[in-house]
C-alpha cells in the first residue's frame, strides 16, 4: 500500500527538502504552495524522478474556505494520509507601534489556525499517522522585539502540538523548533542583523534545511512519546 505525506509550503526552503526527504523515503507527496508556481514545477519533476508521485494544490492559508474546500478534495481523492507536516509560515518583521492588526491576524491565521484547521479536517483519515508541526525556537527563548506576533504563533504551535497529543490518541504528534535556517529568505536578509542574531542567541551556523527534513524522517522512524517537543540548535544531532 502506498504511503502519503502532505507538506505545506514545500515549493521552497524546509519545506521543499522535507518533501524531497519524504519522496527518498518513498512517500508519494501531496505539496501545497501559495505562489511560488514555477518553484512547485521544479519540485514536481524532481519528486516523480525518485519515484513516486506528487500531487500540488494551490491553497491560501489565509482564506478558511480555501482550506475547507482544499481539505475536502484531499478526503474525496485519497482514502487516508499518512504523514501531515506544517511548515508553512509567515513573518512580517517589524517595529512593535508599527504593527497592525491585520497582519498580526494574517501571522496567527497561517502560522496556527491553519494547521489547526489541517488537522481537524484531516485527522479522520489519518488513524495512526503522524503529525509533524515546524515551530521554530523563536516560540521558546530566541525571540525579539520585532517578531513577536511571529514567535506568539510559533509559541501557540508548541502548545497546540502537546494539546493534540491529548485529544489524537492514534494519531502521533511533534513539533521541531529550528533556529536560523539557510533559507533563500534567510540569504536576503541583512547579513550584519542576522550575524547579530546569531551571536545573541548562541548559534555558531546555520542550520541546513536538510537537516530539518533529515529530523522529520528521523521522527517518523522514532517511537518518541506523542507531544513531544524537538529543538534543533544550529549543530547536526
Amino acid at each position: 500500500m502506498k504511503k502519503r505525506a502532505l507538506v505545506t509550503g514545500c515549493a521552497k526552503g524546509i519545506g521543499r527538502e522535507i518533501a524531497l526527504e519524504l519522496a527518498r523515503d518513498g512517500y508519494d507527496i501531496i505539496g501545497t504552495y501559495n505562489t511560488s508556481i514555477n518553484e512547485i514545477s521544479i519540485l514536481k519533476n524532481k519528486v516523480e524522478a525518485i519515484g513516486v508521485n506528487f500531487y500540488s494544490y494551490k491553497v491560501d492559508l489565509l482564506d478558511e474556505d480555501d482550506i475547507n474546500g482544499f481539505c475536502d478534495g484531499i478526503k474525496n481523492k485519497f482514502d487516508s494520509i499518512d504523514v501531515l507536516v506544517n511548515n508553512a509560515a509567515l513573518s512580517l518583521d517589524n517595529a512593535f507601534k508599527d504593527k497592525t492588526t491585520d497582519e498580526f491576524r494574517n501571522i496567527l491565521q497561517v502560522n496556527l489556525i491553519a494547521p489547526f484547521l489541517l488537522i481537524q479536517r484531516l485527522s479522520d483519515i489519518m488513524d495512526s499517522g503522524i503529525i509533524i508541526n515546524i515551530s521554530s525556537t523563536d516560540g521558546i527563548n530566541t525571540y525579539t522585539r520585532l517578531n513577536m506576533d511571529y514567535s506568539a504563533s510559533k509559541a501557540g504551535l508548541i502548545n497546540l502540538t502537546k494539546s493534540l497529543s491529548l485529544e489524537l490518541e492514534n494519531i502521533r504528534v511533534y513539533c521541531i523548533c529550528p533556529n536560523w535556517v539557510d533559507t533563500e529568505s534567510i540569504r536576503e536578509m541583512n547579513k550584519e542583523y542576522l550575524k547579530e542574531e546569531m551571536t545573541r542567541i548562541g548559534q555558531k551556523k546555520l542550520i541546513e534545511s536538510k537537516e530539518v527534513a533529515y529530523k522529520v524522517i528521523k521522527l517518523i522512524e522514532s517511537d518518541l512519546e506523542s507531544g513531544s517537543v524537538v529543538v534543533m540548535e544550529g549543530s547536526y544531532d
